[in-house]
């Protein structure tokens, strides 16, 4: 047998030798079979759930088969909007807008002549008021729902109306993005248990089943990628599962069922109800075990909040006394612009709120004064009004404002006292040694409450400047400055107010 061989020469080269080696007869053993042949396979179930599709059994294969099998509905959900503008000579216009969205619910319950179902909150819900938190596409902020209309179609091209089945609300939460309807219907209703999304684990199968985009009926599976994430976007505070199945807008709403590994059955283990914007198939599902009180009791158990606001009490004012004893002053957002506490007399607070070119202009729009309720447990009481532009501040005795101006006022001091206690929260958590992962998820959600928080407070804003350009001083009036107000006395404890009315 002849080889051919190399070495490597002086100038790195690789010169070719032609050797010539005369072999004898080898035995030569079998190789071995490779290891991936002769390895066992992998388990298709490892804990609760099966990683594989191929442990459902025959009877769930063959109910699949059937007609009843079919669960899930096509939900549409018609809502309009009434908007309010001016016209050019002054008059008040009132627009109508009408929204259309479709989504999934699926039926899992007989109770009576009735069947429940379930959906997400923001598929059975429209949002009462517009505004930059709670959008709806084609419609502005600051429009009011005025009729809403829930029914099961065929799809989102069902345009005949006669067959279609009306569903209403029966309870709805926010937090979970859950919500039950009901329907006198005779519904065909899931057969498959209620499982536990506790006992998921990475690489799980799932089976979805809705309504991609409303257009047609339809079964995408995936596997889970992550057993546990926590959604605190907007109104929402509960905890997911990630799963990589294809979905597409209108499966919101949609069953999630895994396999079980001892009966070989589904199980409803989640409701899947958003992707990640960023994500091709990173899709969030609701973890079921959260959801089933709401199914068997058909009532709402409202939880913690980490964007809740502080209950205005005299323990909140007393942390906000204790915030202030060593700077002085807190400062904290108020939709666009900047509000300031700072402690006034005989334990009083002042409440202000500059105006929209602070610093370029430094004088105060508005400034409430917050009496001590003595031992009241309330937070405090209303006291002076001072409204404020380029000239300083002049203080308005209550009675001299109409009783829509008295209401607002009132409106306003409470939304300060709740935005002032959450900053003051935040900074003492700021301030803490956050030595957990868990504290520091909890002060990134704080930070995240305070911002949707001042992106909801534009219409008080311009409340403020509205109050500021009617009772603020006149072209003759010469106001005080912010550094006048803390020295002076504070006034008397005000009279109730009237009860607020609309002004013709």
């Amino acid at each position: 047998m002849h080889a051919i061989s190399g070495v490597r020469g002086s100038r790195g080269l690789f010169l070719p030798l032609l050797i010539v080696v005369t072999l004898a007869p080898l035995s030569v053993p079998a190789a071995p079979a490779p290891a991936a042949l002769t390895a066992e396979p992998p388990p298709l179930c490892s804990g609760s759930y099966a990683d594989d599709f191929r442990v459902l059994s025959s009877q769930a294969r063959e109910f699949d088969r059937q007609p009843q099998s079919a669960f899930s509905y096509c939900v549409r959900n018609t809502a309009t909007y009434e908007c309010l503008s001016y016209g050019g000579d002054g008059t008040v216009r009132h627009d109508r807008r009408t929204a259309v969205l479709h989504g999934t619910a699926f039926a899992y319950r007989k109770q009576g002549p009735e069947t429940l179902l379930l959906t997400n909150d923001h598929v059975a819900a429209w949002p009462s008021v517009t505004d930059p938190q709670h959008t709806v596409d084609g419609v502005p902020a600051g429009c009011k729902k005025v009729s809403e209309t829930l029914a099961l179609v065929d799809d989102e091209h069902d345009s005949y109306g006669r067959d279609d089945i009306p569903v209403t609300r029966v309870v709805t939460d926010p937090q979970l993005d859950v919500a039950v309807l009901k329907s006198s219907a005779d519904l065909h209703v899931m057969p498959w248990k209620i499982g536990h999304d506790a006992h998921l684990r990475e690489r799980n199968v799932v089976e979805v089943r809705g309504f991609p985009l409303g257009a047609f009926r339809a079964t995408n599976a995936g596997t889970v990628i992550s057993a546990h994430d926590h959604d605190d976007f907007g109104d929402w505070d509960h905890d997911d599962f990630v799963i990589d199945a294809l979905l597409s807008h209108g499966n919101s709403g949609s069953p999630v069922l895994a396999v079980s590994c001892a009966t070989g059955e589904y199980e409803l283990v989640g409701i899947y109800h958003a992707g990640y914007s960023e994500g091709s198939a990173l899709n969030v599902v609701v973890g079921i075990d959260q959801v089933r009180d709401l199914m068997t009791t058909l009532k709402r158990t409202p939880h913690p909040h980490q964007g809740d606001p502080l209950a205005l009490d005299a323990s909140t004012r007393h942390q906000l006394r204790t915030a202030l004893d060593g700077p002085g002053e807190l400062f904290f957002p108020f939709g666009t612009q900047l509000a300031l506490l700072r402690p006034g007399q005989n334990d009083s607070l002042l409440f202000v709120l500059f105006g929209k070119d602070f610093p370029q202009s430094p004088e105060p729009t508005l400034v409430l004064e917050d009496l001590a309720p003595g031992a009241d447990p309330a937070f405090g009481t209303l006291g002076r009004i001072w409204l404020g532009s380029s000239k300083g501040l002049v203080a308005r005795d209550r009675t001299s404002l109409d009783a829509e101006a008295q209401a607002e006022a009132a409106r306003l001091l409470d939304a300060l006292r709740a935005d002032a206690a959450a900053s003051a929260a935040y900074q003492r958590a700021r301030s803490a040694d956050t030595a957990s992962r868990q504290e520091s998820d909890a002060l990134r959600r704080m930070k995240r409450a305070l911002t949707r928080t001042a992106a909801t407070r534009g219409d008080l804003v311009q409340t403020a400047a509205d109050l500021a350009e009617h009772f603020g001083p006149h072209p003759d009036e010469r106001g005080l400055t912010l550094a006048d107000l803390a020295s002076r006395p504070p006034g008397p404890a005000p009279a109730p107010a009237p009860v607020a009315t609309t002004l013709k």
